[in-house]
């Protein structure tokens, strides 16, 4: 089969394009799995590379080359997670690259996405789920770091960059513009710090699966880091607790810590710094955007 090459130099816009068109990466996603299986392949369009999963079995992810770090700090994240907790994450099966664009082979999990079921699920399903996730999030972060740190940008770094895109950011994805004028003087405050730790990023009903109402699996670690642990509780808190103190409270009490008045503040300047800060769609609280002040938001959504 004499297959159009990827383009070794593509802008993410254009790869966002290519992403949106199936059609247009089909074969060269069939021709890479067919190395490792002869199972058909079916395209996944969620998510931020292209993915495809290969029969019931594989999962093959292939990486544009912008995104290379992500290629890498999954390869390490994939083997350093692999085994380690009480639930499965993917295990590595093969790396390789196709015209300069890096991909992965992993094994394929069972199970639902949380954010398929969370919907109808009873209200004590869902605080229990909260507290194991919350327990799951502290076995993560009891882990040692170990080449992660090399492959993540250092936190201070990544921190700087946030800032220097945050209030173009927040602008864009819908900032309610009494909260925007204050943004500035609101990050000046206290953020996160603590023993840095491995942050997958990925505690979201997205990417977490489940079954028989139980944590079962989870995956996706590509835009991971190290640093705080509170960066990680970001997608329980926001997603799930969804202003329910309960809730709120149980994901707490399973990892083991608390969140108090000026802990929330110095949270929400770590959403609000988040790689994918985006507000309108993190916060699942109806009316959030009348909060006349970020920290009336905070006890808002974190009561």
């Amino acid at each position: 089969m004499n297959l159009k090459p990827l383009p070794r130099i593509i802008t993410a816009a254009a790869f966002d394009t290519l992403h949106d068109d199936p059609a247009a990466w089909r074969e060269v996603l069939q021709a890479i799995a067919a190395e490792h299986s002869p199972d058909p392949v079916r395209q996944m369009t969620e998510g931020t590379v292209l993915v495809g999963l290969v029969g019931q079995r594989l999962v093959l992810k292939l990486y544009p080359p912008f995104l290379r770090d992500h290629f890498e700090f999954e390869q390490a994240a994939l083997a350093r997670l692999s085994g380690q907790l009480s639930i499965p994450t993917p295990t590595l099966v093969a790396a390789g690259e196709r015209d300069g664009w890096p991909y992965l082979v992993m094994t394929q999990l069972a199970g639902t996405a949380l954010s398929t079921v969370w919907p109808a699920l009873a209200e004590a399903r869902k605080c229990a789920l909260l507290s194991a996730l919350g327990a799951l999030a502290a076995e993560v972060h009891a882990l040692p770091v170990g080449e992660l740190m090399r492959l993540a940008p250092p936190w201070p770094d990544f921190l700087q960059t946030q800032r220097a895109r945050c209030h173009a950011r927040q602008q864009r994805t819908g900032l309610p513009a009494h909260l925007l004028v204050r943004l500035d003087a609101f990050l000046q405050g206290e953020l996160p710090a603590g023993p840095t730790v491995i942050l997958t990023g990925e505690y979201t009903p997205m990417n977490l699966l489940v079954q028989r109402d139980r944590l079962a699996g989870m995956f996706d670690f590509g835009d991971g880091l190290a640093g705080p642990r509170e960066y990680d509780w970001l997608g329980p808190l926001c997603f799930l607790a969804a202003g329910n103190s309960a809730r709120r409270e149980a994901f707490m009490a399973g990892y083991g810590a608390s969140l108090d008045a000026s802990r929330r503040l110095a949270l929400l300047r770590l959403l609000l710094l988040h790689r994918y800060s985006n507000l309108p769609a993190q916060i699942a609280h109806p009316g959030w955007q009348q909060a006349r002040s970020f920290e009336d938001l905070a006890a808002l959504i974190w009561p």
